[in-house]
């Protein structure tokens, strides 16, 4: 039985009786999943053929124990210059619509996936990503749209169906990055005679993500509807000066006679407000919410920085020594199990222990998925690519789900910490800016670490597993913060 102090979202409305859940809108809503997959697509593809990529760039002279430094690196720009960004987008989605935002944010993955894809220098990579990361601002804008389309009645069940997005990337993009990267190789018979991807082995694998982000563009451009009542028309925004910037905006939400009916995510309480300032908004909710958030994805990124880079190194250097197809089969795998596990349990385990539960125990599920890179080696070394080694992968892969619990968990205490509803999508704009900073500084750091072990030899090679077993105990520390039932008022 749940206690009243560990009620959740959707039983808290009711303290005698559970309230009937409100039908989604599953047409909008699967729209906006559908968007989502965007994303995780574009991140995921590169992963597999990342460290082959950056042996063919010669960056590293040879030197296999530098790959991690620079794959590190590449993973991390991304995340760095959307933290620059993510923010603002968040802000002005506020203002002139999520639509908007949206379209602008698809258009950059597009494009820079296709010159990632054509880039054949280090620094050309670079700046593909930063393009990617700049422009990108849709993850908070997306989960402001969600929560808008929601009620504290189906908000669980709305956020169990958002992983099948990342999960589907997690799926089909290291299946597409792992099977069609270096065509004219792989597929002869069939790509031998293309001097174009000759010349860019990794066009196609980058073209079939960058296309799909030209395809969602069109979906929303013709069918999405916005879900901010009354946004201001960007024609009018920009006429703001900046001498007049809040007086000019109080002008134009009075000339449009706005009206704005705020409904808390929690309470469900219909108010009349508008989006709070920055410093309004920093409040111990919000706060304590994006540090959850920040550690969890951490700890997350760092994890899923390591696995393909510590599956594609040699044995003897500590790795698996596995080709990108075999890693972004073991990938997928993990994309596919966690896709079905958030969709048919996440809402009942959810409404049976509550979102600070389930979000503590996801993040510990973290400990005996990087105790097992130290292991899965060992049994490398003594008996090579045995049954009891694929068990040990496959039990790895299943134990990292817990991770992804912890997200669904965490995204409702963020939309309950919102200052009221207007500031949602700033709420989680801040929030996605802080994950944002982790997601630049954890593969980076991973990797590095990783790096660092091998050549250093420190605790027979492991020492990144040690640092990040600590990690994860000082993220369990920050969800303690966490209140033991959903913020209401």
């Amino acid at each position: 039985m749940i206690s009243h102090d560990e009620e959740t979202p959707l039983l808290h409305s009711e303290r005698h009786g559970k309230k009937k859940a409100t039908p989604l809108p599953w047409f909008q809503f699967s729209i906006t999943l559908f968007l989502q997959l965007a994303e995780p697509l574009t991140s995921q593809v590169i992963y597999p053929f990342m460290p082959e990529l950056i042996r063919d760039l010669g960056v590293t002279h040879g030197n296999e124990s530098q790959v991690g430094y620079y794959v590190g690196m590449m993973q991390s720009i991304f995340f760095l210059t959307q933290a620059c960004t993510v923010l603002h987008w968040s802000s002005i989605s506020d203002r002139v619509g999520r639509k908007p935002v949206i379209l602008t944010g698809l258009f950059g993955l597009s494009v820079s996936m296709y010159c990632f894809g054509l880039s054949r220098t280090f620094w050309g990579l670079v700046l593909s990503r930063s393009l990617n990361g700049a422009l990108n601002g849709n993850i908070g804008v997306i989960k402001s749209m969600m929560a808008e389309m929601t009620d504290e009645t189906n908000i669980s069940k709305a956020y169990a169906y958002m992983p099948i997005a990342w999960s589907t990337g997690g799926t089909l993009g290291p299946i597409i990055g792992g099977s069609l990267s270096r065509p004219a190789e792989r597929f002869p018979h069939i790509f031998g005679d293309n001097d174009f991807l000759k010349k860019y082995p990794y066009f196609l694998p980058c073209a079939v993500p960058a296309t799909f982000s030209a395809i969602a563009w069109l979906v929303t451009f013709l069918f999405l509807k916005e879900t901010l009542p009354s946004p201001i028309p960007v024609s009018q925004l920009l006429k703001v000066r900046k001498g007049k910037a809040n007086l000019a905006l109080q002008n134009v939400v009075g000339s449009q006679n706005l009206s704005i009916t705020e409904t808390t995510v929690v309470t469900g309480k219909d108010r009349h407000e508008s989006p709070v300032s920055f410093r309004e908004l920093l409040t111990p909710r919000v706060l304590i919410a994006a540090a959850n958030y920040a550690f969890l994805s951490l700890v997350d990124i760092a994890f899923r920085a390591i696995q393909p880079l510590f599956l594609s190194t040699p044995i003897h250097l500590g790795g698996l020594g596995l080709p990108p197809s075999t890693i972004g089969k073991i990938l997928s795998v993990f994309g596919v199990l966690n896709g079905m596990f958030q969709v048919f349990f996440f809402a009942g385990i959810h409404d049976r222990w509550g979102s600070k539960k389930v979000f503590t125990a996801g993040i510990a599920s973290a400990l005996p998925a990087f105790a097992c890179f130290p292991a899965i080696n060992y049994l490398a070394r003594v008996s090579g690519y045995s049954n009891a080694l694929w068990a040990l992968v496959g039990f790895q892969i299943v134990i990292s789900i817990g991770l992804s619990l912890s997200y669904g968990a965490i995204f409702i205490f963020i939309s309950a910490a919102s200052p009221n509803r207007a500031s949602l999508g700033a709420t989680n704009g801040l929030s996605q800016t802080t994950v944002s900073l982790m997601r630049a500084i954890g593969p980076a750091m991973a990797n590095s670490l990783f790096s660092f072990s091998i050549e250093k030899g420190f605790l027979g090679g492991h020492l990144v597993y040690y640092i990040h077993l600590i990690l994860v105990c000082i993220a369990l520390g920050v969800a303690s913060l966490l209140p033991r039932h959903i913020w209401t008022t």
